[in-house]
């Protein structure tokens, strides 16, 4: 709220306006980012109390396993995930559509003319398209080009000296068009000023939108995972980053809360305040791999799930260790 104040006098907003507007989106975001480490903390804050009253020790004294007394943690981890996957599967790209819309419209710097230097992708199965200079605000471009294949060959090409979106007829407005159809050893050459043509991409499909993956739902960006494929597009990394996120974060809820069991279960000299600098220092160690291995995949060339898994992976060796060294 800090951070925003003077974001917020100069909406013109209430009080009411602004916590419907923002706070509405803003609050299920940060639950959603923090809920792994809300759920570590409180594992570890309650099982190390109960620790401190050596009651783990009466527990294991009676007869009962440590695998039997982790029960009850394998199922609050599991139900925790489970909510946290049906939250980011929906609830939260919901929450982010409100919190993106207000933040681009009042705390975001308004970008008047924002210019791609060179577009390129994939239209369909067999046709590709670049755009110079294409500016998101006068949804126009120049340079424009189109290719269509056919065994490894040539046989349509159209060329235009600017292109502009016509928001009326709901198509592309081509000038300066020269087609050519090509038939082996001959061609077919026509120049039109200015004709219109609907193609497959739309303006939004051209804006550098950075909200746009936190925003879709898990089958929306399944979708335009599948289309930014198609085109050849360079988020496609980023997009597959971020539905591997979804399916990788709940299960980090209950490796951590695995975790926070096992290592406050033990009744040691300091008490909470040593349990709870412990789990502090794994949640940072957590949060460290998880983004060294997201750069990896982002800017790199490791797979964006085996990214999303290695933090898993890497404390779920660590969760197993923990047990063996754990007292029975």
């Amino acid at each position: 709220m800090s951070e925003h104040t003077d974001d917020f006098t100069k909406s013109k907003l209430d009080a009411k306006a602004i916590a419907l507007q923002y706070y509405v989106g803003f609050v299920p975001f940060i639950v959603s980012m923090l809920f792994p480490l809300f759920v570590f903390i409180s594992v570890i804050f309650f099982t190390s109390k109960m620790a401190n009253h050596t009651e783990f020790v009466a527990i294991l004294a009676s007869g009962v396993s440590l695998k039997r007394i982790l029960r009850p943690y394998w199922v609050g981890g599991i139900l925790f995930g489970l909510m946290l996957f049906l939250g980011n599967y929906y609830v939260v790209p919901r929450a982010n559509e409100i919190r993106t819309k207000f933040e681009a419209k009042y705390i975001k710097s308004p970008v008047l003319n924002v210019v791609t230097s060179t577009i390129y992708m994939r239209v369909d199965s067999f046709s590709y398209c670049g755009i110079r200079y294409y500016d998101t605000t006068t949804r126009s471009g120049s340079n424009f080009f189109l290719e269509r294949i056919r065994n490894h060959k040539v046989i349509y090409n159209l060329r235009a000296d600017n292109i502009t979106w016509d928001t009326a007829k709901k198509k592309w407005r081509l000038a300066g068009v020269v087609e050519r159809y090509i038939y082996d050893l001959k061609e077919d050459v026509e120049y039109y000023p200015e004709i219109y043509k609907s193609f497959s991409f739309k303006p939004n499909d051209l804006r550098r939108d950075e909200y746009v993956k936190s925003r879709l739902t898990t089958p929306e960006l399944n979708r335009l995972i599948e289309m930014e494929k198609l085109r050849g597009s360079e988020t496609v990394k980023e997009l597959m980053m971020e539905k591997a996120h979804r399916l990788a974060t709940p299960v980090a809820v209950l490796i951590l809360t695995m975790i926070g069991a096992i290592l406050a279960c033990r009744k040691i000299r300091g008490g909470s305040g040593v349990h709870l600098a412990s789990g502090i220092l794994i949640c940072a160690v957590f949060i460290l791999t998880d983004r060294f291995s997201t750069i990896f995949s982002v800017k790199g060339d490791l797979n964006p799930y085996v990214a999303a898994w290695i933090p898993n992976v890497a404390f779920s060796i660590l969760t197993l260790w923990l047990y063996k060294r754990a007292p029975k």
